[in-house]
């Protein structure tokens, strides 16, 4: 089984690019994930873990995602190897994303940032009746649910 899920920061901006051939959006970026454990020093170390996300994944990261913004990747561990200009074989480990969640999203350029509070799962503490609820959102009476 191969299989991998992931919490971290982005360390830069997603890079979108489209795959020659096939056309289809490509994104990479690097996750900054902090160890769950302190080490003999006291000090939380953090891992630095390349993603690859492809198709409609790969563009709304890139276009809704940022640098420090926190992000959850489901995907697999895959090593790939190529031979670098110097002629010599280097060795690539990635994790190639099945699923991604924006646990904190808003757009590159500035505008309507904003923060999903409703992972409590994840440590949040917004839901309902909490402030975090966006203005454009419409309450709806308990009377007009049908079940």
């Amino acid at each position: 089984m191969n299989k991998v899920v992931l919490i971290g920061r982005l360390t830069r901006d997603p890079e979108l690019r489209f795959a020659p051939g096939t056309g289809k959006a490509v994104a990479t970026v690097t996750l900054a994930v902090d160890r769950r454990f302190a080490n003999k020093d006291g000090q939380r170390e953090t891992d630095f873990i390349p993603v690859v996300i492809w198709e409609k994944q790969a563009e709304s990261t890139a276009n809704y995602m940022s640098k420090g913004r926190l992000m959850g990747v489901s995907g697999r561990i895959q090593t790939r190897s190529y031979e670098a200009k110097d002629g010599t074989r280097r060795y690539v480990t990635e994790v190639i994303a099945d699923e991604v969640q924006f646990l904190e999203w808003g757009n590159n350029n500035g505008g309507n940032n904003r923060t999903n509070n409703n992972n409590s799962e994840f440590g949040g503490g917004g839901g309902f009746g909490s402030d975090s609820i966006d203005m454009d959102m419409t309450p709806v009476d308990d009377g007009d649910i049908p079940f």
